[in-house]
């Protein structure tokens, strides 16, 4: 995953790629560091989804900019318009078949 450290960063990724996934987290944040690997392998299937990390303590304005109350959170965005959220407790299997049907509309 690519580390963006700023809120214009952030918006270059998400309008320059098709396919975007954001994983957003703090620092400190048992949660967030062990949901990560479990993304991140998730996400090896997936190949046409450009992914990018977020520490919400390097970009504190990203929490007003996507509207976040907890961490770690997942969004996916097609063409720039967000598709997919998970917060705080996700369910990999859930994320999996939404993130699936996603792709399968997208890519084919």
């Amino acid at each position: 995953m690519k580390d963006l450290r700023s809120l214009e960063e952030i918006d270059k990724f998400i309008d320059t790629h098709e396919l975007t996934l954001l994983y957003i987290s703090r620092e400190g944040c048992s949660v967030c560091h062990g949901l990560l690997p479990q993304v991140e392998s998730l996400l090896a299937d997936y190949p046409r989804i450009e992914t990018a990390h977020i520490e919400t303590n390097e970009v504190p304005d990203v929490a007003g900019r996507f509207n976040i109350f907890a961490v770690p959170v997942i969004l996916l965005f097609v063409q720039g318009k967000e598709y997919l959220r998970e917060a705080r407790i996700v369910h990999m299997d859930l994320f999996e078949e939404k993130l699936n049907k996603i792709y399968k509309n997208m890519v084919g």
